[in-house]
């Protein structure tokens, strides 16, 4: 694991949901165009105050044991923080279950039951499949039928492309990778550690 601030590989936002070809970006702050796009894609669950005064980014999959184990340590920083605002990067590395998985916390959305459905799948023991996943589905009460219709639909696709996009342009290593301001932290890490991260971001 690494915690330094990332030397990034940055591309410039063109539409809302593209990439832009990539600039070598030598310094270790992110310019104003990458950041907004990390933190203000309107195609991203939003978790604690959407209209906090600091940002925090996750990027995480739902197979990643460093993912599962972050989530009450998240919640933890969440709760302590009222001025927190995070952004939630569903970014699926472990195959085609995480695939599976994301698509249908994605698309759990649509039934009001994202939040839920998040933590769910990441306090679950088994790996993220597609019979696992829709387990979780039906012991929440979701639609499971309607949950996957709405997994085919654009904006689906679009927020896992733009989370494969933005990982390639910054050049992170694995998941979790959270990122507040113009510095980054990857994989588990304490509350305090996380909370530090945050509050330095006010700062820049």
């Amino acid at each position: 694991m690494f915690q330094r601030r990332m030397i990034l590989t940055l591309a410039l936002t063109a539409p809302a949901m593209a990439i832009a070809p990539r600039l070598s970006w030598a310094s270790h702050s992110l310019p104003p165009e990458f950041r907004r796009q990390l933190e203000h894609d309107a195609n991203a669950p939003i978790f604690g105050n959407p209209d906090g005064d600091a940002t925090l980014i996750e990027f995480f999959d739902y197979n990643c044991q460093f993912c599962r184990a972050m989530m009450p340590v998240v919640d933890a920083v969440l709760g302590a923080d009222p001025g927190l605002r995070m952004v939630m990067r569903e970014w699926p590395v472990f195959g085609e279950g995480s695939v599976f998985a994301a698509r249908a916390a994605l698309a759990s959305r649509k039934q009001g039951r994202y939040a839920d459905f998040h933590r769910a799948l990441m306090s679950q023991k088994p790996r993220a499949e597609r019979a696992s996943v829709l387990r979780v589905a039906r012991s929440m009460g979701l639609d499971t039928q309607q949950l996957q219709r709405d997994m085919g639909g654009p904006e689906i696709a679009q927020h896992i492309q733009q989370s494969n996009a933005l990982a390639e342009a910054m050049g992170l290593v694995g998941t979790p990778t959270f990122i507040a301001g113009s510095d980054s932290r990857f994989g588990a890490i304490s509350s305090t550690e996380l909370a530090e991260l945050v509050a330095a971001s006010r700062g820049n």
